[in-house]
This record gives C-alpha cells, sequence and structure tokens, in this order.
C-alpha cells in the first residue's frame, strides 16, 4: 500500500509540474498533460505529394523540427505514431493509417485510449475553399465538404481545433474535386510548400 500511495503521489507531483511550466497552455483553462495533433493523408506511395497529404506533410515538419522519435505504427490506434515531450506536456502526433476519409476512427482509438477532451484534439487538414497558400485556424464548424472531418465529427464531435490548409487553385474550376485533391502540388506550389508549412507549425 505503501508503495502504491508512493506511486501516486510521484504521478500526481509530475501532473503538477507540467501544469506550471510556462508556455504549455494557451490558456489559463487549459490544464490538460496531454495534446493530440492529427495530420490528415493516404498512406502508400501513390498519394506522396499529394494536395490530400499536406496534414501529413506538417506533422512530418513539426517531428522534425523537435527532433521527435521516429513513427511507429501502432495497431490499436489505426495510426503511425510518434510522440515526445514540450516544455513538460506530452505531444502525440498521429498519421492515420485508415485512408482520409475514415480518419476518425484512428483520432477516436486515441481519443479514448488517454481519456482526452476535444479541446486537447487539433486536426491539420486540406481545405478547397481556401486559395493556396492560406493557413487559417478554428474550433469547431462545419466540413467544407471534407469527409475525412465529416467521418472524425462523427466519431467525437465537432468541437476539436481545426488548422486547415489551403489547396484551392484555378485548375479546380477544371477538374473533379475528388480527382484533385488527390493530384500532386504543382512545381511553383512544391517550392511555396514549406513556407506553407512554417505558418502550420507557427500554429500549433
Amino acid at each position: 500500500m505503501a508503495l502504491f500511495i508512493k506511486k501516486q503521489d510521484n504521478e500526481n507531483q509530475l501532473f503538477k509540474i507540467a501544469r506550471d511550466v510556462p508556455g504549455i497552455a494557451k490558456d489559463a483553462s487549459d490544464d490538460s498533460f496531454i495534446s493530440l495533433i492529427v495530420g490528415l493523408g493516404n498512406y502508400g506511395k501513390e498519394y506522396e505529394g499529394t494536395r490530400h497529404n499536406a496534414g501529413f506533410m506538417a506533422v512530418d515538419t513539426f517531428a522534425k523540427k523537435h527532433d521527435f522519435p521516429e513513427w511507429q505504427e501502432k495497431a490499436k490506434f489505426k495510426s503511425y505514431v510518434c510522440e515526445d515531450f514540450i516544455a513538460g506536456k506530452k505531444i502525440i502526433l498521429i498519421k492515420p493509417n485508415t485512408l482520409y476519409n475514415l480518419s476518425g476512427e484512428a483520432v477516436n482509438a486515441v481519443k479514448k485510449f488517454y481519456k482526452l477532451n476535444n479541446r486537447d484534439i487539433t486536426v491539420i487538414h486540406d481545405e478547397l475553399d481556401l486559395p493556396f497558400n492560406t493557413v487559417k485556424e478554428k474550433i469547431g464548424g462545419g466540413t467544407a465538404g471534407s469527409n475525412g472531418l465529416k467521418n472524425i465529427i462523427s466519431h467525437i464531435g465537432a468541437d476539436f481545433r481545426r488548422i486547415r490548409i489551403g489547396i484551392k487553385n484555378d485548375h479546380l474550376e477544371k477538374m473533379d474535386p475528388a480527382d484533385f485533391v488527390l493530384s500532386k502540388f504543382s512545381s511553383t506550389e512544391k517550392k511555396q510548400l514549406p513556407v506553407v508549412i512554417s505558418k502550420v507549425i507557427e500554429n500549433l
């Protein structure tokens, strides 16, 4: 019993330390110890460099910038996962391997396992309604036609944070949206992508 009490005290102290470290919380009401950052995309070589994989690109860049460990596939989360601590807070990055339109299965699995609230979850995704080179942030709201967001909302509700990466350009008017999101960024867009992704990272 004494060992159990000591372990519990240590865990409580760890949580207290994490809450007290400056820079962890975005506001005074954010006392959570864990943040989940989800990058949306599709796994497979055929999808690399496509507009729908902008979320994957963002979390890959974030992981590299902060020297996170290698990605590991975790079946119970239906995702590739890497995690580490930043300023005393546990940051979990995931790239669902369910395919884009079923991303909610992965997000829900991680949310349930860690007992997260939706305010602890940030989803990074491409958005057809925003012009390329645009990055916007919001909490809650609609889906802008994104089946991936629809699936996430069906599993956990809509009140999670989103970071939206604009992918719209003149070619969209000439293509079916489903084909457009699965097409690759143009050579001009590829040159600008690092700046776009940097804007995303600044919002995390």
